[in-house]
């Protein structure tokens, strides 16, 4: 039986200079026993995404999708929908359509074990990785699917989530680790206020979005000057300053503080301005990959990176599989929708849009309102599957 064999084209980053970047053609062995070959649809290049590559030596993210050296270039995984075009894999079918963690490619290859909502990667390279990384769900089976289950394809609905599912579950989990303080039963820390750096980002809004609901909790945005009235737009900060206001919040009552760009000197303020006052400093992202060092003294709490498969771990735990996957469903369904006063798609086709998309989103030449997906499209020959 004959399928289409891509010509895969991936975009590799280099792991020393996030900024550089280059195209390859990769291999394109025939399938193995047992593999499966996707072509990918779109996937999101988000500010998220540096941070993958910022941090893919400390949290493995360079292993995901290993290069044939492994050193210089890597490849930086990405959120997206895959179509298979070709299988060896008995229960898995040409044209099942699946979302989950991709290369920046155009098709990539899996040696899958099927699971209740799709399928997990268990390639020997993903093996230390934790399920959620390696976990590919069916369209057909997947509840958080633009419209629920059997709904129609969505293109607009696709795109949202590929830019916003990850990024609003980590702030949906970051929120949650806040409200009954890192399960010490105390919400936010017993204090009065959460302090969001890098306010602006897709994430920081997601968790904005949650904390705004919360009994006597103040959400205070710390943004760029450039990015202020469209953070003050959202309506989810009840306060909102620019990097060198942060003088201007309030004190009393302490805070917490969740930074999603590791920029050092922004944190750093933030940590002379509550000193002991400050209960709980939390680092998600990087996306401020070049800030030099502060020479402000850090004093307070050591920042805690935040994991967010370890959160899901919990949340599983406490409230039951069914439960959690309940409350990410209806939460992400909610702000999906919402997206579409705030967030305007912007498509990058071909290679070298992809590769501009990464280029420009490293150098934050995308405003807070757009977000960027990619497709490099395949080029095909004849390939033959059982």
């Amino acid at each position: 039986m004959s399928h289409p064999k891509p010509s895969a084209t991936v975009l590799e980053v280099d792991r020393s200079d996030v900024g550089t970047t280059r195209l390859v053609e990769a291999d394109n062995d025939a399938l193995g026993d047992g593999q499966v070959r996707l072509n990918i649809d779109r996937f999101a290049i988000t500010a998220n995404n540096i941070t993958y590559a910022v941090f893919g030596d400390i949290l493995g993210y360079w292993d995901f999708f290993p290069t044939a050296d492994g050193i210089e270039f890597g490849r930086v995984p990405a959120m997206g929908w895959a179509t298979v075009t070709a299988s060896t894999h008995a229960d898995i079918a040409v044209g099942a359509r699946f979302y989950g963690w991709y290369p920046m490619a155009s098709s990539v290859v899996f040696t899958p074990t099927p699971t209740s909502d799709g399928f997990r990667d268990d390639g020997p390279h993903r093996q230390a990785h934790a399920p959620v990384y390696r976990a590919y769900v069916e369209v057909g089976h997947d509840p958080m699917y633009p419209g629920g289950l059997g709904a129609a394809l969505d293109t607009d609905g696709e795109d949202r989530h590929v830019l916003l599912r990850g990024l609003f579950l980590t702030g949906f989990l970051a929120e949650e680790f806040f409200a009954d303080g890192g399960g010490s039963g105390t919400s936010y820390f017993d204090t009065s206020r959460v302090v969001v750096l890098s306010a602006s980002s897709k994430t920081a809004i997601g968790f904005a979005q949650r904390a705004s609901v919360r009994d006597g909790i103040e959400v205070v945005g710390v943004t760029s000057e450039g990015n202020r009235t469209f953070v003050e737009s959202l309506g989810f900060y009840d306060q909102v300053v620019t990097y060198d206001e942060v003088d201007q919040i309030s004190t009393d009552g302490g805070a917490v503080s969740i930074d999603m760009a590791g920029n050092p000197t922004a944190l750093a303020a933030v940590h002379q301005r509550f000193g002991d006052g400050l209960a709980y400093s939390m680092t998600v992202g990087r996306s401020h990959h070049d800030a030099m060092p502060s020479d402000i003294e850090m004093v307070g709490p050591e920042p805690q990176l935040f994991f967010a498969p370890t959160e899901v771990g919990r949340r599983q735990a406490e409230w039951g599989r069914e439960d959690y996957a309940m409350r990410c469903n209806d939460a992400l369904t909610e702000f999906v929708a919402g997206s579409r006063n705030w967030l305007r798609v912007e498509h990058r086709v071909g290679a070298d849009a992809a590769r501009s998309a990464w280029v420009d989103v490293r150098d934050a030449n995308v405003g807070p309102d757009v977000g960027l997906v990619a497709t490099i499209p395949t080029e095909a020959t004849d390939e033959h599957t059982t």
